[in-house]
């Protein structure tokens, strides 16, 4: 077989594990709270970790790769990613799990980064439509069955096994890469922008860092607001930096576009609203419902199916209708599915999700492949990698502050609405106690702190709060969908576009 097409199974097979691993972590939360007895910040940094490295590290990866060898860096993410998944596998805490996850998103960011460009090296120009049809292909199916895999695996044999998953697959891509794919670099490549890379990673950590220990310490603790301060301090001083070297890692004359920027904003609002939902439902489906990871999984297949589906008539319509038009219709879907997973009450079943989840998944169809065009297709062909690569970044944020921020208004709902639903009950004395082990998703906690007899007065507190809360946050989620309708709306031109360096949609991750 061609080198070539070894080539287009080494990215794929890399891409496919790196991208199944932002979605099948999700169903397993549940079963990794019980295992470690974690907090809900716990769980929130097992996403966010993965998140924020994978955010932090992809411009910097492709330089890197353009100047080492692509071959060689990809290699070494492949290593990378695991190496990490082994270790989360074998976690026997959740700091360690989360540390490892970390590292799962430095490999990820290193293959992402450097995908693209092994294809077009390996392709000539008339095949590549071929190759990155294959990748967007495989990108979608990791999206569609991320949440049912996970939950067949956490049911099936134990959470640590969607990680442990990994391992053959990662070994046979890296044998696959050093046999079979050639290497390459970009003459001339410039170095990579250290000090930009650092004050970008510091200034998202501490971002992170403040919105989820405002849940525990208060947004006015030293703690919280030192973190905030100096994250907007850091991002002052990488923006500075960017003005100043002589190769940035952002080339901030790109945000004189008016559609680059309506591309920015659209991929982080995609992401902070119903990708960063999604946590949360499934720890009430599985924690409050009592659904099996499987079971829940399965139930997310109307949401997941969608977008895959969509996302194939979508890229038809690419060459037919305005792209602001397709992404404004997408997020309109998308808040109106949002608005239908509203109005949730106690005693409702899963369906209630199901008219939401089938909207929300047609709008995220809509979304994905024309918000490819906006990063590519607005530039010069030599920027397109930049381009694509910083939308790619704000996924990524989207999703790291997203499953922070909501995560942060459901603790604080959570805290309050469980006082008041025992404020005239016998266990009033102990309200405020419990509501705090509760809000951080301490139940199982919380019952061993109480009598048999008032165990039901808990449990009943607990998903009436739980559910209060979400229909909130679900309601903020459907803010920022808004947000990006309007922003597209008004910033999205088709007179900014240049001829597209690729095919639409070729280019961008799906998270979920």
């Amino acid at each position: 077989m061609d080198r070539k097409w070894w080539t287009l199974i080494a990215v794929c097979t890399g891409v496919f594990m790196l991208l199944l691993d932002v979605t099948i972590v999700n169903v397993a939360l549940p079963d990794i709270e019980r295992a470690f007895r974690a907090s809900l910040s716990d769980l929130q940094w097992v996403i966010d970790a993965y998140a924020l490295t994978l955010a932090a590290l992809l411009l910097t990866a492709g330089s890197i790769a353009d100047l080492a060898g692509r071959r060689r860096v990809f290699a070494t993410g492949i290593v990378i990613f695991t190496l990490g998944s082994a270790l989360c596998g074998a976690a026997q805490s959740s700091l360690f799990l989360s540390l490892s996850r970390g590292l799962q998103g430095i490999g990820g960011a290193i293959m992402f980064a450097t995908a693209l460009a092994l294809l077009a090296q390996a392709f000539p120009p008339r095949e590549r439509g071929v190759a990155f049809a294959a990748f967007g292909a495989v990108t979608g199916v990791a999206v569609a069955i991320g949440p049912v895999l996970g939950g067949a695996i956490t049911s099936g044999l134990t959470w640590r096994w969607i990680f442990f998953v990994n391992l053959p697959i990662g070994i046979g891509a890296l044998a696959v890469t050093l046999r079979r794919v050639d290497e390459s670099r970009l003459p001339g490549a410039p170095r990579p922008d250290v000090p930009g890379f650092a004050t970008f990673s510091l200034a998202l950590a501490g971002l992170v860092f403040g919105l989820i220990r405002s849940q525990a310490a208060g947004w006015g603790s030293f703690q919280v607001l030192g973190s905030l301060i100096a994250a907007a301090a850091l991002l002052i001083a990488f923006i500075l930096i960017e003005l100043r070297v002589a190769e940035p890692m952002l080339d901030l004359k790109l945000l004189r576009v008016p559609t680059f920027n309506g591309g920015l904003v659209t991929a982080w609002a995609i992401s902070a609203s119903i990708f960063s939902l999604i946590t949360y439902l499934v720890i009430y489906f599985q924690n409050l419902l009592g659904y099996s990871a499987i079971a829940t999984g399965l139930r997310f297949l109307p949401l997941t199916g969608a977008v895959f589906l969509v996302a194939g008539i979508a890229g038809r319509l690419t060459t037919k209708v305005p792209t602001r038009a397709l992404i404004g219709a997408g997020f309109a879907f998308v808040a109106a599915g949002l608005l239908l997973m509203r109005g949730l009450t106690p005693s409702d079943s899963w369906t209630h999700f199901l008219p939401g989840f089938i909207l929300a998944g047609v709008g995220t169809g809509l979304i994905n492949v024309p918000l490819a065009s906006t990063a590519v297709a607005v530039v010069p062909a030599e920027r397109a990698g930049m381009a694509s690569g910083i939308n790619s970044t704000l996924r990524q944020v989207g999703i790291a502050t997203g499953v922070a921020s909501l995560g942060t208004i459901l603790t604080g709902q959570i805290r309050t609405q469980v006082v008041s639903h025992l404020s005239n009950t016998p266990l009033a004395a102990h309200a405020h106690t419990l509501a705090t082990v509760i809000s951080s998703g301490g139940v199982r906690q919380a019952l061993e702190q109480a009598p048999h007899q008032q165990q039901g007065l808990i449990i009943a507190a607990a998903k009436a709060s739980y559910v209060d809360a979400l229909n909130t946050i679900t309601l903020v989620a459907t803010g920022v969908a808004l947000l990006g309708m309007v922003v597209s709306l008004a910033t999205i031109r088709q007179r900014d576009f240049h001829e597209s360096p690729m095919p639409q949609g070729a280019a961008e991750p799906q998270p979920a």
